[in-house]
């Protein structure tokens, strides 16, 4: 009614029923388009995003004398490791294996020569072999969650290795 499409109505190009039952399913139409319409950024998830703490982290890394690119560069490499470990941690706690989780948290990234598998089955009160097996599991499941955040920065799946092999360079980084 507010668009006044009434004024187009005449009795020589069918009857009003007519344009009643068209008018409606135009407009039954439009509603479910709306409906079903996503937002900017369709649907994907936001990080959150601290310009503050940023800031803070950027002057503090400044003083090393780095690049701002190359600091850029590897505060983003960071960004992505808190994430994984997030999202590995909301994995071991919805399996109800948090306390696991914090035992063996220390060892995801040490080199296989310094796991004290003997100190980790004691902590676990387990065997030094289930030991080993879920230092393996973790570090393993850690690698899978790692590749999987940086392919969601990715625009296409060809690019996340790449962008995996980047980021560990970025990460090895003094």
């Amino acid at each position: 009614m507010s668009k006044d499409y009434l004024r187009v109505v005449m009795r020589e190009k069918g009857r009003f029923r007519t344009f009643l039952r068209v008018a409606l399913k135009r407009f039954l139409a439009d509603e479910r388009d709306r409906a079903r319409a996503q937002k900017r950024g369709g649907g994907r998830k936001h990080l959150p995003f601290d310009t503050a703490l940023a800031e803070q982290s950027f002057l503090k890394d400044q003083g090393a004398g780095a690049a701002p690119d190359r600091l850029f560069d590897r505060r983003w490499a960071l960004t992505l490791l808190d994430e994984a470990t997030r999202r590995l941690q909301r994995e071991y706690i919805e399996a109800g294996k948090s306390a696991e989780l914090e035992k063996l948290k220390p060892y995801v990234t040490a080199d296989r020569g310094t796991i004290p598998y003997d100190r980790i089955a004691a902590q676990l009160q387990t065997s030094p072999g289930a030991a080993r097996v879920a230092v393996h599991r973790l570090r393993r499941r850690f690698r899978e969650v790692f590749r999987a955040t940086i392919a969601d920065t990715v625009s296409n799946p060809q690019e996340a290795e790449q962008e995996f092999r980047y980021v560990l360079e970025v990460l090895s980084y003094e």
